[in-house]
């Protein structure tokens, strides 16, 4: 008796909804892939491969630890800051380079970049402080603190003028002021413009006023940088009467240089004046203020060194904000470098839900985002009251989700994106939404401890999405990956192994994205035409029936190819993959002795013979045993177009 045929089956598949690393390979969906590379899950029938990246004729001098952008004057501009200190910027029209500052200028690391209109960009150094940078001239933002007055002179029938000398560095900006006189006496100065590129304190001289008796001033420093004394009175004691015999000495701190005025009132000590905040103090339980003479007594003060890095510099509201340890700091209505005028101030947060300092803060969707490493607040409604100080809504809308990873953080569409080190995250408004469920697979092999984790907005194949560089180990081997996301799916792509830094700039009305290896720019995704590895690992699909094993009898492979084009294609089950299957539109001339016969030019160069291009079939008999089968494909064709994936097979034992 003749045996039954078996009855073949069919599996098509032409949905692509991206990876998914979260479920074991026979458990995802059909539509979904284990892993995904350099290829992108567009629509349906529509697998594309990304662009590659092309390298911009630039060599940055030191190796570039933090890569930014910005534009000044309609110019877009990458900047690299290197571990040597030094600064270089880079414009997008002809790569041509410039210098931003020389060699030992700012921090190894950890610098913070943001801009002020398109006239400036603002740099925030961990310890250094914060500087402007206007593409010719960079300042430092140290400006007049506070002015006090030593002695209120005698006289005066008219209002004198207030002359603070001149900024230490080029570029910077002259301190104003005004001074109130109160019974033919100067009794109050008010600092109209606390100035930039002062680097040390400036000279404070009150001319003019008809004054037989003239007064005097002196004014301190405010800097960002740490490593500088600040000093609070804790008892102005008694009969202090003589301020040119009052001394005020500091000891300890490890540091050095520190010096201060002691300013009197009504016998007392009211404030002290630092003429020099110093620098390298580290150790606020050591260092001593000793107030001394003046024909006074008891007068005590206390040290505070600032200790706390620059986490954070924004432009926000008309303003610049700048947060260190858990305090941000704003700057006066419409300046970009006072931070002392009466529109100035700072608030710290003192609620439980910032479990330790800002982490970083961000300017988006109306709102100023102060990143914890377990919380994010808001602030938002800036407005300055009719006494001219600023007030502003705080609001915590997330007291267990943050990030500790402040170059992880970007705005997306009207969202803000992050990525820590469970997930990544979406924060709508109020509500934060984790995204990364189909990437719970890949995060125990993300380097967090050595690797910069960066991010941006970036248009792939036209279409916006968010990129996160990381560095991932694949198969055992540590390489840079970028987990894209995009319409609720992600995928990988593989610009370059080495690609340490990212970032994204808009110019010409695209979103590019640029990234380094660490001496070289790379422009990401802008070449179409260039070879690119892809893989791309289906589903291990049941076929309809889990409980029975298949035999892989065909496998065909719909493709759109414009160019040459050649797939490396196995057949995987749940234990094991065929050896690979060779697809594509190649074409090979075969002798009678089974040879290939090579093509040769008149350059002596062999010559490729391609077949069909367009919207092909590309099929070949197959052999594999498993209750689960699919595809692992293999590439390294550019301007390819995945369509569907075909299976025929066998239905054969149970169990």
């Amino acid at each position: 008796m003749a045996a039954t045929e078996q009855k073949k089956s069919y599996e098509v598949v032409k949905n692509f909804r991206g990876v998914n690393t979260k479920a074991n390979r026979t458990a995802i969906d059909k539509d979904e892939f284990s892993w995904l590379e350099n290829a992108m899950p567009i629509g349906y029938a529509n697998l594309k491969i990304v662009p590659t990246y092309t390298t911009a004729n630039v060599t940055f001098a030191n190796t570039v630890t933090t890569l930014t952008s910005c534009n000044i004057n309609n110019s877009d501009l990458i900047l690299g800051f290197s571990e040597d200190g030094r600064a270089e910027a880079v414009n997008l029209t002809g790569y041509t380079k410039s210098n931003v500052a020389v060699t030992g200028t700012f921090s190894n690391s950890g610098i913070n970049v943001t801009q002020w209109k398109s006239e400036r960009a603002l740099i925030g150094d961990p310890r250094k402080g914060v500087y402007s940078w206007d593409g010719t001239n960079l300042v430092s933002i140290g400006s007049v603190g506070s002015i006090a007055i030593t002695a209120a002179g005698s006289g005066y029938t008219s209002t004198p003028a207030v002359i603070i000398s001149a900024p230490n560095e080029t570029g910077g900006v002259q301190a104003t002021a005004q001074a109130t006189v109160t019974a033919n006496a100067v009794t109050f100065i008010t600092l109209t413009d606390a100035g930039s590129g002062y680097t040390s304190p400036p000279t404070v001289t009150i001319t003019g006023g008809g004054s037989s008796n003239a007064a005097t001033a002196i004014a301190s420093l405010s800097t960002f940088k740490t490593g500088t004394v600040s000093v609070l009175v804790t008892n102005g004691g008694t009969g202090y009467t003589n301020a040119a015999n009052t001394t005020v000495t500091f000891a300890g701190g490890g540091g050095a240089n520190a010096a201060g005025t002691a300013i009197l009132s009504g016998g007392q000590v009211a404030r002290v004046i630092m003429t020099n905040p110093g620098d390298g103090y580290t150790n606020n339980s050591n260092i001593t203020v000793t107030i001394a003479g003046g024909g006074g007594s008891n007068a005590t003060a206390k040290a505070v060194i600032l200790t706390d890095p620059i986490s954070g510099i924004e432009t926000f509201s008309g303003r610049t904000w700048v947060s260190q340890g858990r305090t941000v700091t704003y700057s006066a209505a419409d300046s970009y470098s006072d931070f002392t005028s009466v529109s100035a101030g700072a608030l710290t947060l003192t609620d439980n839900t910032l479990h330790s300092n800002i982490v970083q803060i961000l300017s988006a969707n109306n709102f100023l985002y102060i990143f914890g490493e377990d919380s994010i607040n808001v602030f938002s409604d800036v407005r300055v009251t009719n006494l001219g100080t600023t007030i502003f809504t705080n609001t915590n809308v997330s007291a267990s989700v943050g990030t500790r990873l402040p170059a992880a953080i970007f705005p997306f569409f009207r969202s803000v994106l992050f990525m820590n080190e469970y997930g990544a995250y979406a924060l709508v408004g109020s509500t934060t939404s984790k995204i990364s469920d189909p990437l719970d697979g890949i995060f125990p092999g993300i380097d967090f401890t050595t690797a910069v984790i960066t991010g941006g907005q970036v248009l792939v194949n036209n279409i916006l999405c968010a990129a996160f560089n990381i560095r991932y180990n694949y198969n055992g081997t540590y390489r840079y990956i970028q987990a894209v996301f995009f319409d609720k799916k992600w995928f990988f792509t593989s610009q370059n192994s080495n690609l340490k830094l990212i970032t994204s700039l808009p110019v010409a009305g695209k979103i590019n994205m640029y990234g380094t290896t660490g001496t070289d720019l790379i422009f990401l995704y802008s070449d179409p035409t260039s070879l690119i590895e892809s893989i791309i690992e289906t589903a291990l699909m049941p076929m309809t029936d889990p409980i029975r094993t298949k035999q892989a009898l065909k496998i065909g492979i719909e493709a759109t190819i414009s160019g040459p084009g050649l797939l490396s294609t196995t057949i995987d089950s749940e234990t094991s993959s065929s050896p690979p299957y060779s697809l594509g539109n190649f074409v090979d001339w075969i002798n009678n002795f089974g040879s290939v016969i090579p093509w040769i030019n008149n350059s002596a160069a062999e010559i490729d013979w391609i077949g069909g291009q367009g919207y092909q079939l590309y099929k070949t008999d197959a052999q594999q045993w498993g209750k689960y089968l699919g595809m692992t494909v293999t590439s390294n064709s550019s301007a390819m177009v995945i369509n569907g994936f075909e299976y025929e097979h066998e239905l054969r034992v149970r169990f």
